[in-house]
């Protein structure tokens, strides 16, 4: 069982960053794709970020390119989502994901992937 933790959301204002990490636990985290998404309130989740197991490609939605990075360290077992120049738009419960087949596939749908953490809430004040 791949167990995942969010941490590093709270509160900023407009125009500030927060950095996110998710700890994983199980020795094959290495070979999972890792994605971000997001969940604001009356809204169905939505894909933010992805990245491949060897951190070789990444994927933005639009709204959030240029300024959020996402990165990994397989070493640490942990994937973050650095959130610059935040709007109150991204204003979210934000999640990350483990794709178990991401050796062989990309993919921004969230039913592609099979373990998720419990949630941290991200909230840009205006």
């Amino acid at each position: 069982q791949v167990r995942l933790v969010e941490s590093g959301g709270g509160v900023v204002q407009t125009g500030g960053s927060l950095r996110l990490s998710c700890a994983t636990s199980g020795s094959t985290f290495s070979r999972y794709a890792m994605g971000w998404f997001r969940q604001a309130p009356g809204k169905e989740r939505e894909f933010v970020a992805l990245i491949t197991w060897s951190s070789g490609y990444t994927l933005y939605t639009d709204s959030v390119k240029g300024r959020f990075t996402i990165s990994r360290d397989n070493a640490k077992n942990t994937v973050y989502l650095q959130m610059n120049s935040l709007k109150p738009e991204d204003t979210a419960v934000y999640y990350c994901a483990a794709d178990p087949r991401g050796l062989t596939r990309i993919t921004t749908a969230s039913w592609e992937y099979d373990y998720w953490g419990q949630g941290t809430q991200v909230t840009v004040s205006s």
